[in-house]
C-alpha cells in the first residue's frame, strides 16, 4: 500500500532555499453577505432532477444520513456532492454545498468542476505532458497550454458505477482505461462517502494501475458555510495549517520554489477573514485573481485539523483533516454568474470557496515535490474528512 506521501519532504525543503515574502499593507476588500432563506434552508434537491441518461449510462441522486439526522446527497455523475445539511447555531438547516441542483445544470456548468471527484491528476500539468520512466506523454490541454483536473473529459464528467452500501455509505468506481486522456495504464479507481456520526463526510480515495502512471485525486466542493446562495464568502474566517506555499507562474504552474507565508497575504496559520488581504497589490494573488494556490501542508495526521473555516452569519465551523501533504485554496475567482445554483441562485463572484486536498500541481515536472507516481503492484490510498460543527 502506498500514500505518496514524503515523510522528510517538509523539513528539507522549508529549511533550505525557500524566499521570504514582502509584508504588504493588510487592506480589505470584503463583500456584503445576506441570507436568503429559500437558497440557505435545508431541502435535498429533488432526485427525479438526475434521472437520466449521460453518456449511455444512468445517473442517481443518493442520500446519505447519520443517526442525529445529518443528510448529504451525492451523485454518480462526476461521482459529485451535491448538498450537505448542517444545522446552524440557531438550528436552522443549512445547505453548505453551493453549486447545481439537477444533471441538467451540471452538464451546463460543466469545467467549473462543481463538487466533482477530480483525476486522473488534480490540478496543473505544465505544458500538456510529463515524462514518466524515460517516456514524454503529451495530454490535451484544457487551461491555456496547461492540463487542469484530467483534461478536457476528466473524471468530473463521467458516470460512476455506484452501490449504496448502507444510509451513511456510498461506494464509487471507475475504471479509467489505458490512454485515457493520454494518461497511461489502466487505473481502477474507487471513492467512498461515508457520513458519519460525528457530523464529519468522509472521502475514502483507493486506486490500482497495469501500468506505471501518475496520480493525484482530489474532491472539488465549493463551499459556502452561510448557505448555498447566500452571499460573499469573504467574511469567512480561515485557519490554515501551512508555513509554506508554492508560488506559482503567470499560467498558475509553480515556479518550483517553497516560499514562506510568513509576512505575506498568504499567512493564515492565525484565524482572519478570507476577504481580510485578498485586494492587496500582491503579485501571487493578482496571478491566481485572488486565492488560487497550494498551501504545503504543515507535518499533520488524519487525527488533527489542518483547516477551520467558520461562516460568519451562521456559526458553522468546517475543520478539514487529510493524509494529503498539500490543499489547494480557491476563492471563487472565476464564478461569473454564468450558471444556475440551487434555489434559482446564480453563481455569483467569490460566493463559494474551495480547499482542495491533494499533492502539489505539476509535481510530475518538479523532482523536489512529492512524488505522484504510481505502479503495478502498488496502491494508492488516502483519506480526507470534513467534518461540521456549529456554534
Amino acid at each position: 500500500m502506498i500514500n505518496l506521501k514524503n515523510k522528510t519532504f517538509y523539513a528539507a525543503m522549508l529549511a533550505s532555499g525557500i524566499l521570504a515574502v514582502s509584508a504588504c499593507n493588510h487592506s480589505s476588500n470584503q463583500q456584503k453577505t445576506s441570507m436568503t432563506d429559500s437558497t440557505t434552508q435545508g431541502q435535498l434537491p429533488a432526485a427525479s432532477g438526475f434521472d437520466k441518461i449521460i453518456d449511455g449510462k444512468a445517473v442517481k441522486l443518493y442520500t446519505l444520513k447519520n443517526t442525529k439526522g445529518i443528510q448529504a446527497a451525492v451523485t454518480n455523475y462526476g461521482g459529485r456532492l451535491v448538498s450537505l445539511l448542517i444545522p446552524d447555531g440557531k438550528g436552522k438547516t443549512v445547505d453548505v454545498v453551493a453549486g447545481p441542483g439537477s444533471a441538467d445544470d451540471y452538464e451546463e456548468a460543466k469545467g467549473n468542476y462543481y463538487g466533482a471527484l477530480i483525476g486522473r491528476y488534480g490540478n496543473r500539468i505544465g505544458n500538456a505532458e510529463f515524462k514518466l520512466e524515460g517516456k514524454t506523454y503529451k495530454l490535451n490541454n484544457n487551461d491555456g497550454p496547461n492540463t487542469l483536473h484530467g483534461g478536457k473529459a476528466g473524471f468530473d464528467v463521467k458516470v460512476w458505477d455506484a452501490k449504496q452500501v448502507d444510509d451513511h455509505t456510498l461506494e464509487l468506481t471507475y475504471l479509467s482505461k489505458d490512454g485515457e486522456e493520454s494518461f497511461p495504464g489502466n487505473l481502477n479507481v474507487k471513492v467512498t462517502y461515508v457520513l458519519n456520526d460525528d457530523d464529519a463526510i468522509e472521502v475514502h480515495y483507493e486506486a490500482t494501475t497495469d501500468k506505471p502512471t501518475i496520480i493525484n485525486l482530489t474532491n472539488h466542493t465549493y463551499w459556502n458555510l452561510n448557505g448555498n446562495g447566500s452571499g460573499s464568502i469573504l467574511k469567512h474566517s480561515l485557519e490554515l495549517n501551512a508555513d509554506g506555499f508554492t508560488p506559482v507562474s503567470n499560467t498558475l504552474i509553480p515556479t518550483g520554489e517553497i516560499r514562506p507565508t510568513a509576512n505575506s497575504p498568504f499567512d493564515f496559520r492565525k484565524p482572519a477573514e478570507i476577504g481580510s488581504r485578498v485586494g492587496e497589490g500582491d503579485t501571487q494573488l493578482k496571478f491566481g485573481k485572488g486565492y488560487d494556490h497550494n498551501f504545503v501542508l504543515n507535518k499533520h495526521t488524519l487525527q488533527t485539523p489542518i483547516a477551520k473555516v467558520q461562516g460568519d452569519v451562521t456559526g458553522i465551523m468546517m475543520e478539514v483533516f487529510t493524509e494529503e501533504p498539500g490543499i489547494q485554496f480557491y476563492t471563487g475567482n472565476f464564478m461569473k454568474g454564468d450558471y444556475k445554483f440551487k434555489g434559482g441562485v446564480k453563481d455569483a463572484y467569490r460566493t463559494a470557496f474551495a480547499l482542495e486536498t491533494q499533492h502539489f500541481p505539476d509535481s510530475p515536472n518538479k523532482p523536489n515535490f512529492p512524488t505522484t507516481e504510481l505502479k503495478p503492484g502498488q496502491t494508492y490510498k488516502t483519506t480526507t474528512i470534513y467534518k461540521f460543527s456549529a456554534k
